[in-house]
């Protein structure tokens, strides 16, 4: 089955977006030849409608790295056509991203709030990736039930306005760990819920559409938790 024009664009314009905010000239180096790569033998082909991806980053700091990998295994993954299958193997990718990126926190880090929130989001992320898993197997036998290739395609409409304000609300990266998290971890979790409305307004599993809702409720808490430290600690942007 042919791949996700749609997430390799949205990965090419989130790096564009987040490239100048790093020196690491070796890791834009890999993510630049990678996308590059990847848009030659896809592009012209990929199931979803998608947006320009004709610039590149010019770097990245370990949680933009961390972003673009999300995006990339994202993009990687075949589309099938059934909301429920490929919103699960969707939100598994992107819950190991977030598995990553709290990971880099509780690695450079310092504040004991935004360490603490790295440490609950790890652990439920990592609960819910073991409650997806057998479900997406499930799903590997589930009949198609939508057009990944028509952009008037409800859930393909959803689901792809769900990364464009992902892109457009990505955050300039800063000098201080803490406040990197932070910003980023909530535009990340927006994006999980704009792609759990997706699942919940289209979706036909019971069972993942339950979780679906758990994920909402949960991560709606913590990105007001996110925007109340941002608020008391301004002085680190």
């Amino acid at each position: 089955m042919k791949k996700s024009a749609f997430f390799l664009a949205a990965l090419c314009s989130g790096t564009l977006l987040l490239g100048s905010c790093s020196s690491d000239k070796s890791a834009d180096t890999t993510v630049t030849e990678t996308t590059s790569a990847t848009a030659d033998t896809t592009a012209a082909a990929g199931d979803m409608a998608g947006m320009d991806h004709s610039k590149m980053a010019d770097g990245a700091s370990p949680l933009t790295a961390s972003m673009n990998e999300m995006m990339a295994k994202m993009d990687a993954m075949k589309m099938k056509g059934n909301t429920d299958h490929d919103f699960a193997h969707m939100m598994m990718e992107h819950h190991k991203g977030a598995v990553a990126m709290a990971d880099i926190e509780l690695r450079d880090g310092k504040d004991a709030t935004m360490r603490q929130m790295a440490e609950k989001i790890k652990a439920d992320q990592q609960k819910e990736l073991g409650e997806m898993e057998p479900i997406a197997e499930r799903l590997d036998s589930a009949p198609t039930n939508y057009k990944p290739t028509d952009p008037n395609d409800a859930f393909t409409a959803q689901l792809k306005t769900s990364m464009d304000h992902m892109m457009s609300n990505m955050p300039k990266v800063v000098a201080d760990p803490d406040m990197n998290f932070n910003m980023m971890m909530t535009v990340h979790h927006q994006s999980a819920m704009d792609m759990a409305e997706a699942e919940l307004a289209h979706g036909k599993d019971s069972k993942l559409k339950d979780l679906a809702q758990q994920m909402v409720n949960a991560q709606k808490k913590e990105i007001e938790q996110f925007k109340a430290w941002h608020a008391q600690h301004a002085d680190k942007m």
